[in-house]
């Protein structure tokens, strides 16, 4: 009984790195809506975060770049097999971003950026086919980070600085398929932890080799996150000493991998705008999670997740119609880190393609409006998570699982 607890706590800390399975890209309006390309594109204050080295190169003295997105997702659930069927309630998830920056001087510009990159929420129906794995998950996030700026000639510039990662997460499982109290209601465990924070720091350069073609990179270390003094919370268990679960606190620490991101820009005839990302996540050091439990009736637990790097290649083309009106349109395709055997619930992912397109109007000279949109369809996968067991028997859990998400977004760019 003790083990069925370990794999739902299991599923608290998958949430944090995938955010419950549809962790998308929504750092910037004007980069989301060219395929979410930024590493090579001098646009706005989005180079925040997408390559810090860039900010040296935005014309005015103060840059500031904000917004915020409505997440939609939906993830469906079948086997056929067992005549089984569910889908998710998410409700709307609203991420948000703050970049500003300070040019100083002509070689030194200081820049400071505040985004969400985990701020959804997942919510199966109580009681489903894989609630002894996952009811619903609620993760919010925020990442805050100093930057310089500095150019080293006119052609290359480097930048980056530290990462401060700050958040809380809430999860709900039932303890296993079929326990319930005296009244019918299913035991479950509810997993809560807050003031979760962690450091790090990224680093990048960018090259102009022509006044129309640009070339950056970007990386950010891996972060350790340590979750210290959360509460686990038992409800509607049997009084039994079959059952003995008593609320208590668990410690876990889960790396965040290490991101590299490598892009290309090129200017055509002062309209077009065509850029280029590749982006490398380093997930093969997500092998498994350990979970310490201040309860010593609660045996400590290592489990294994077995991730493997993945890679997004995204596209973007941008097109000054006027003075007024500046198109978007983009695409990406991002692979799941994901192995067979490994496919859970809380983290429904699979390969993911997205379509993304948006646009400016540019108000005056300081002050314009951003619009982007993003359909994030995933494949459709007939997966199973192995390792979920019951009276010392493996018991799989699996199904065919259908995944997409739609998010509009609006954001303002103001310069000084």
């Amino acid at each position: 009984m003790k083990k069925l607890l370990f794999l739902g706590l299991f599923g608290l800390m998958a949430a944090v790195t995938y955010a419950g399975g549809y962790r998308v890209s929504l750092q910037g309006q004007r980069s989301l809506a060219m395929g979410h390309t930024g590493v090579a594109v001098v646009n706005n204050a989005e180079l925040a975060f997408f390559n810090p080295a860039g900010l040296v190169y935005l014309e005015n003295k103060i840059n500031v770049a904000a917004g915020a997105s409505a997440v939609f997702s939906n993830v469906k659930y079948q086997n056929s097999e067992f005549g089984l069927s569910s889908q998710t309630d998410s409700g709307v998830g609203t991420p948000f971003y703050l970049y500003g920056s300070y040019r100083v001087n002509d070689w030194l510009t200081l820049g400071l950026a505040a985004y969400t990159p985990y701020g959804s929420s997942v919510a199966w129906p109580t009681d489903w086919a894989g609630s002894h794995l996952v009811n619903n998950i609620d993760l919010q996030a925020i990442y805050i980070q100093a930057l310089a700026s500095v150019k080293i000639s006119d052609k290359l510039s480097v930048g980056g600085g530290p990462i401060y990662v700050n958040g809380s997460v809430n999860f709900n499982r039932n303890l296993n398929r079929t326990l319930s109290d005296i009244e019918g209601s299913r035991a479950n465990v509810t997993v809560d932890a807050s003031g979760v924070s962690a450091f790090g720091w990224s680093a990048s350069a960018m090259y102009n080799a022509t006044e129309d073609l640009r070339f950056g990179i970007n990386y950010r270390s891996e972060i350790m996150v340590d979750a210290e003094g959360g509460d686990a919370t038992f409800q509607n268990v049997p009084n039994s000493p079959l059952t003995p679960f008593q609320n208590t606190q668990f410690d876990a620490s889960l790396p965040m991998p290490a991101e590299l991101s490598v892009g290309v820009s090129y200017q055509l005839l002062d309209k077009w705008l065509f850029a280029f990302d590749y982006n490398m996540t380093y997930w093969d050091v997500y092998e498994s999670l350990d979970l310490d439990f201040a309860n010593d009736q609660i045996p400590d637990s290592q489990n294994p997740r077995n991730y493997k790097n993945s890679a997004t290649y995204r596209f973007g083309m941008q097109y000054l119609a006027n003075e007024t009106v500046t198109l978007r349109v983009g695409y990406y395709f991002d692979e799941s880190p994901v192995q067979s055997g490994y496919f859970a619930p809380e983290t429904p992912r699979n390969d993911a393609h997205g379509f993304t397109g948006g646009l400016s109007l540019h108000v005056n000279e300081k002050f314009s409006i951003d619009a982007a949109f993003l359909y994030n369809r995933y494949e459709e996968v007939n997966e199973s998570y192995d390792y979920y067991t019951e009276n010392g028997q493996s018991v799989p859990f699996e199904g065919t699982y259908k995944t997409s998400a739609f998010i509009p977004g609006l954001g303002v760019t103001y310069k000084l």
